[in-house]
């Protein structure tokens, strides 16, 4: 059963790719409009080094944003499972922050920030932040009342309940949270790259399309589903070893 359950992402890839490729060689589509598996290949290829550097700078915007935002939804989710008046009064302000397209952020973090890796990490860290956030809130609020009334009259302390009880029931939720949050950093660092082009995948598509070579431009976008998926996988396998209990919940 496990095999299968491997095989099937694989099988699903597959079957995509060969749709992808036939639809491209049997409808004679121009390379310059939708390149086929084999050019892109032939476009990676070409410049291998190239490609894989840009997408080791996108990985370590990534990998950095999403850490910062994965810490800091993790204290402030904390903080307001922990206290009703603190929830109340921020947030409708973190929902009224998230609310703001995070493409029109871009330039101004530039702005603030300058060049370089700051803004980047910066941007993917706010793309990231309030799916961590409201995972942690919801997951700390989610022990069935029966749980916690059993703690309190064994005269269970608060942290007690809170590492016993809570954290228990909330980790799926909050790992539901992180598996959304690292797709979310790898378009955040996209976009982030496609409004400052310095380094990274984001600038290879933007200077591929400008020169019309869609090849190297599908070429990138294939690096950053691999990274997408890779990370997803990672999440959900440190959720795997951790929370065996709820494997349901596993991606």
């Amino acid at each position: 059963m496990t095999h299968r359950a491997a095989l099937l992402p694989v099988a699903g890839i597959v079957g995509v790719v060969l749709a992808w490729w036939s639809f491209t060689t049997l409808g004679d589509v121009p390379e310059f409009f939708l390149p086929s598996p084999p050019q892109i290949f032939d476009a990676f290829l070409a410049k291998p080094d190239y490609l894989l550097g840009e997408a080791w700078i996108t990985l370590i915007e990534t990998l950095a944003g999403f850490a910062i935002a994965a810490a800091a939804g993790l204290l402030i989710g904390v903080a307001l499972a922990a206290s009703r008046t603190a929830d109340r009064v921020t947030l409708p302000v973190f929902v009224a922050l998230n609310a703001v397209p995070k493409v029109a952020l871009a330039p101004l973090l530039l702005f603030w920030l300058g060049f370089g890796l700051p803004p980047k990490i910066t941007l993917v860290a706010i793309m990231c932040f309030f799916p961590i956030l409201l995972a942690v809130k919801q997951g700390l609020t989610s022990a069935p009342i029966e749980s916690l009334e059993l703690a309190a009259s064994l005269c269970a302390s608060r942290g007690q309940t809170f590492l016993k009880i809570r954290i228990h029931y909330a980790l799926p939720q909050i790992f539901l949270g992180l598996k959304t949050a690292i797709n979310l950093a790898v378009i955040g660092a996209v976009v982030a790259e496609l409004s400052n082009p310095e380094r990274g995948l984001g600038t290879v598509i933007s200077r591929s399309t400008s020169n019309f070579d869609t090849p190297a431009a599908f070429a990138a976008i294939v690096l950053l589903a691999v990274i997408s998926v890779a990370l997803f996988y990672g999440v959900a396998l440190i959720e795997r070893l951790l929370l065996p209990w709820a494997r349901d919940t596993s991606g």
